[in-house]
């Protein structure tokens, strides 16, 4: 594999119990009942704020609303990301990987659902300016369908001038396995950061299962040859 592409939430941070705990608050505010935990999973993970809302709601919400609901439910979410600062940071193994793929120049990007606040957040608190090419990175911004739909990955592979076939993709979430899974993903690594290993094992298309990126087997990227000028 010559690429890869990182999902985010649930991904590279860890951060599923706060969306789980603010979409928790905002669907019982919009429907007078909580998700559930199979809800949390095939609903909220991976989609975007629009559909999540649409799905509580019961119909297409207008942009309106769902900018509403969802700016409300984001500053929620990144105030209580600043207030657990012993959870705030990048998953187990995640700088050491990162090293990696900068000093050998492998492609790299981020493809994530999140919209630009969130985004944006992320940038400053965790510099990944060190790590990506910001130009590149993959966002929900209202015209990209949610996962499982594959525009995500399709896009992101793209960006880092590659085929489908030549990336890897790592996700944590269904929604987000099935949206490597349409777009041709050569490689797709679960991360088991919330669900445990046994969750994903009967899954069909996934080549790994990693506890955190300490296990990510780097023999699956191809090293570019660095020629020299000598």
């Amino acid at each position: 594999m010559k690429g890869i592409i990182f999902d985010f939430n649930g991904t590279l941070y860890w951060d599923s119990q706060l969306h789980y705990d603010a979409w928790r608050e905002y669907s019982a505010f919009l429907r007078d009942k909580p998700f559930t935990d199979e809800e949390m999973r095939d609903k909220m993970f991976g989609h975007t704020n629009s559909d999540i809302i649409e799905y509580l709601i019961g119909h297409k919400p207008s942009k309106e609303m769902v900018d509403k609901y969802g700016k409300e439910k984001e500053a929620v979410y990144r105030k209580r990301c600043l207030l657990d600062p012993e959870k705030f940071k990048l998953a187990p193994g995640a700088i050491e990987l990162l090293d990696y793929l900068k000093e050998n120049n492998i492609p790299r990007t981020i493809a994530t659902m999140s919209e630009w606040d969130n985004v944006e957040f992320y940038i400053k608190e965790f510099h990944l300016e060190k790590w990506f090419d910001i130009d590149k990175i993959v966002f929900s911004d209202g015209t990209i369908p949610g996962k499982p739909a594959p525009d995500i990955f399709l896009i992101a592979a793209e960006k880092i001038g590659l085929k489908p076939e030549e990336c890897i993709v790592i996700e944590d979430a269904i929604a987000g396995i099935n949206s490597a899974k349409s777009a041709g993903i050569g490689k797709i690594i679960a991360i088991a950061s919330l669900e445990p290993i046994e969750f994903y094992q009967n899954m069909t298309g996934i080549h790994q299962i990693i506890k955190n990126f300490n296990e990510f087997d780097r023999s699956l990227l191809t090293t570019p040859v660095k020629i020299s000028l000598s």
